[in-house]
C-alpha cells in the first residue's frame, strides 16, 4: 500500500497488499486504512501472547474476529469472544491477552502517527 500522504492511506485499501509486520512476541500487525482523524488495523495473536499494559492519547475500539482474548482496560478485565468489542478511552491504561490463538481490529481516533514512524509501537 502506498501513501497518498504521510497520514492518509489510499481510498481502497487491498489486505493482500499490505505488509505485516511484527510487534510483539506472538504478534503480527497490519496497518490497513487510515486518515488523520481515523485508522484501522488488523492484528494476529498466538496463543499465550500479551499486548502489554499501556496507555496512548488515542481513542480506541477493538473488535474480535476470531479467538478468546483477556482484555484489561482501567484496572477491570473482562473475556472477549468472536464478535465481542472493547471501547478504551484516551490515556486510559489497557492491554490484552490471547486465550485463544486469533485476531482483532484496533481503530484508533486520532491516527497512530507513531505506527506510521516506526511501525513497531504495540497497540
Amino acid at each position: 500500500m502506498t501513501a497518498t500522504t504521510q497520514n492518509c492511506s489510499e481510498t481502497f485499501v487491498q489486505a493482500s497488499d499490505v505488509p505485516l509486520e511484527t510487534v510483539g512476541e506472538g504478534i503480527t500487525r497490519q496497518i490497513l486504512s487510515y486518515g488523520p482523524d481515523l485508522m484501522l488495523c488488523r492484528l494476529w495473536f498466538a496463543a499465550g501472547s500479551v499486548g502489554d499494559v499501556h496507555q496512548h492519547p488515542h481513542g480506541q475500539i477493538s473488535y474480535i474476529e476470531s479467538g478468546r482474548f483477556l482484555s484489561f482496560v482501567n484496572g477491570k478485565e473482562q473475556e472477549l469472544d468472536v464478535g465481542d468489542s472493547v471501547i478504551i478511552s484516551p490515556d486510559t491504561d489497557h492491554g490484552i491477552s490471547c486465550i485463544e490463538a486469533g485476531s482483532l481490529l484496533d481503530i484508533f481516533n486520532p491516527v497512530r502517527e507513531d505506527f506510521l514512524a516506526t511501525g513497531e509501537d504495540e497497540s
